[in-house]
């Protein structure tokens, strides 16, 4: 896998250097990472890339970055995202029920979609768009960039454990951030030459966990911090909101969250600029900056 993720690298700045050399502007993909009620931090990132003018030529998402991403992809404000954010409660897409496959469906999802946007299909998408699942019978992603959205987006959102897993077009499928839990190699497989990867580090909280969700979250948390992540190879600038201490159900914190992921926009925004610019020096030393003001 670090092979594949060194020689994906190689083959990107080949392409950027191409794109470089002809005059024209590399193409822009944002990669949005998974974290249930974190995911709202997604709306101040996208909010700061527009005040700046960032294009953003291809969106993908995983689990509420795939919510997140087909809102925005469908042209909804972000204005209303927000305010949408703030009236989210679980029953609005989980429903408790009785299954030897996990304790909730989250079929409920299709209608909450549709509080965004009226689009039913991927090809009504103003910005193209990739949705992440995972398939259990192979251990693959699986990128959705064609037919409808609702399906593909209750896979991506079928946290394992607690969504039952759904069954689409021949796949059996849980939550995308078991194989991509950023999705940059779906962007990348798009046509995206610039990827700007939004992750929502989940961290690990002082207090015990409440009950079976939690502590279900906390074991995949852990597996993932040891793992190997090769999405990260892909990934030409890291967003990393500091929203680790926000618990999986706490919407009500939709303020907050928004306002953490404008903070660690606008922080590497200049690092951003770099890479749209093609200045290997520049890039460098804003990267460079980026990890001293991390360790601080």
């Amino acid at each position: 896998m670090g092979t594949t993720s060194k020689w994906f690298g190689k083959a990107i700045r080949g392409l950027r250097s191409f794109a470089y050399s002809t005059g024209r502007r590399p193409k822009v993909g944002v990669a949005l990472g998974g974290g249930f009620a974190r995911g709202i931090a997604h709306i101040g990132v996208l909010r700061v890339l527009e005040q700046y003018e960032i294009p953003v030529d291809y969106i993908a998402g995983t689990s509420v970055g795939a919510l997140i991403a087909a809102a925005y992809a469908s042209g909804t404000s972000l204005d209303e995202m927000s305010r949408q954010g703030t009236l989210t409660r679980f029953r609005d897409f989980g429903r408790w029920t009785l299954s030897r496959m996990g304790m909730a469906s989250n079929e409920r999802l299709e209608d909450f979609l549709h509080r965004f946007t009226e689009a039913r299909n991927f090809r009504q998408m103003r910005i193209p768009l990739a949705i992440v699942a995972t398939d259990l019978l192979t251990g693959e992603s699986v990128h959705f960039t064609k037919g409808e959205i609702s399906p593909a987006l209750r896979a991506s959102c079928a946290y394992p454990g607690l969504f039952l897993p759904v069954e689409h077009d021949g796949h059996f499928l849980v939550d995308g951030f078991l194989t991509e839990q950023v999705p940059a190699p779906a962007v990348r497989e798009m046509g995206a030459e610039v990827v700007i990867s939004v992750h929502l580090e989940p961290g690990l909280l002082d207090t015990k966990p409440r009950n079976t969700i939690e502590v279900i979250s906390r074991a995949f948390s852990i597996i993932q911090t040891v793992a190997n992540q090769p999405w990260r190879g892909m990934t030409d600038v890291l967003i990393e909101p500091g929203v680790h201490h926000v618990l999986w159900d706490e919407f009500v914190k939709t303020p907050q969250l928004i306002a953490a992921g404008e903070e660690a926009t606008h922080a590497v925004m200049p690092q951003i600029k770099a890479v749209l610019e093609g200045d290997p020096v520049k890039i460098e030393a804003e990267r460079e900056a980026s990890r001293a003001a991390k360790e601080i």
